[in-house]
Order: C-alpha cells, then sequence, then structure tokens
C-alpha cells in the first residue's frame, strides 16, 4: 500500500509562515530548532576560476556549500574549469560563529574527485548586518577584510550597503588543491518570528 504523507498543517499567523515554507511538514518536531535561527544567509556562488582540471582535459565542477549540519550542492557543470552557476543557496544561521565551509568536486561516474575547499567567516558581514544603516547611502563601503594566512581570501573583500541591503562579495583561493578560486556574494534574509541578530 502507499504511504499516506501527512497532511500539511496551516501557518497560525503569518510571523510562523515562513516556517511552514522552511520545514517539512514530516519535520514539524524540529520547529523548535528552527525558532533559534538568527536569519538566513543568502550566497550566490557565481563561478570557478582556474579550477584544477581532473579529468583528460577539463573537469566536470560542482560545489557543495556546508554549515553546521546543512549541506547545500550546485548543479554540475560539464568540460569546464571556469565554470559559471549563478546560483544562489540559501543556509539558515543559528551560530554566526560557524564557518561556511566550500567544497569543490569534480563529477565521474564511479567517484567524485576532489578540487579543492576553502572556510568563509561570516563574522564581519553579520557585524554589518547588526548596524542600523537605514538612510545610509547605496553604494556605501562599511568594512573590508584583507587576505591573510588566517582566511582564504584571494583579494581584498568588501561589506557594502547596496539598495538597502548589506552585501559582501568574495573571491576565495581553494586549498588542499593545485590552483583554483571561487567567487561568491553574500546576502542577509530577515526573517518574520526568527530572534534576529540583536538578542
Amino acid at each position: 500500500t502507499a504511504q499516506q504523507l501527512p497532511t500539511p498543517l496551516p501557518p497560525r499567523n503569518t510571523n510562523n509562515s515562513i516556517w511552514a515554507f522552511l520545514i517539512p511538514p514530516s519535520h514539524q518536531s524540529e520547529k523548535s530548532e528552527m525558532e533559534n535561527v538568527m536569519g538566513l544567509l543568502r550566497i550566490k556562488v557565481l563561478r570557478g576560476i582556474n579550477l584544477a582540471i581532473r579529468d583528460v582535459r577539463s573537469s566536470d565542477p560542482y560545489v557543495i556549500v556546508k554549515m553546521g549540519k546543512q549541506k547545500l550542492k550546485t548543479r554540475v557543470v560539464k568540460k569546464n574549469v571556469n565554470p559559471e552557476w549563478n546560483e544562489t543557496l540559501t543556509l539558515s544561521v543559528s551560530d554566526p560563529a560557524l564557518p561556511v565551509k566550500i567544497e569543490v568536486f569534480d563529477r565521474d561516474m564511479f567517484r567524485d574527485d576532489r578540487m579543492g575547499d576553502a572556510e568563509l567567516d561570516i563574522g564581519p558581514f553579520v557585524e554589518a548586518v547588526r548596524m542600523n544603516l537605514q538612510g545610509v547611502s547605496s553604494g556605501t563601503m562599511i568594512s573590508k577584510m584583507q587576505p591573510s594566512r588566517k582566511n582564504c581570501l584571494s583579494e581584498e573583500s568588501s561589506v557594502a550597503w547596496v539598495n538597502d541591503e548589506v552585501v559582501q562579495h568574495i573571491f576565495l583561493r581553494l586549498r588542499n588543491v593545485e590552483c583554483g578560486e571561487i567567487e561568491l556574494e553574500l546576502r542577509w534574509i530577515h526573517v518574520p518570528g526568527a530572534r534576529g541578530l540583536w538578542l
């Protein structure tokens, strides 16, 4: 006999409607955990630059983004070491001290090959989100981060206020591989009913 799926419960109010969207009906027990969420981190995986060759002349790369127990993946771009994904992945943030981990793989028939990894500290980005920037001119730079041995930045990264949003543009140098960079863009989504960044 076919398994009967549970009927989705309607949201109690407008503030809780986002939780109905984020949590499948079969996982309503996780709602209390989701209520600890501060907000959503929207990561746009833009492109890879000079990625490693893992096949004969090229690679079929895709990106995995992890934060805590969350794991998201882009699509595979065939035969391209300079792929353009332009794909948006959204993570829920309950602890901004956790790093965002980036892993790149080459899709193969039997086992996918590693193409490097990187870590991203979202602390400076979250600090900018916490600031009251209403009334600040669009395009205003909030902070800058320089590449160092303590991070995976391949060049200076700026956090800016753009069209009423905090935006960070990032180039990450991949580790544990001979070459390659990943270009990302970060944005923050405030969630109705979430505890927010100010508690």
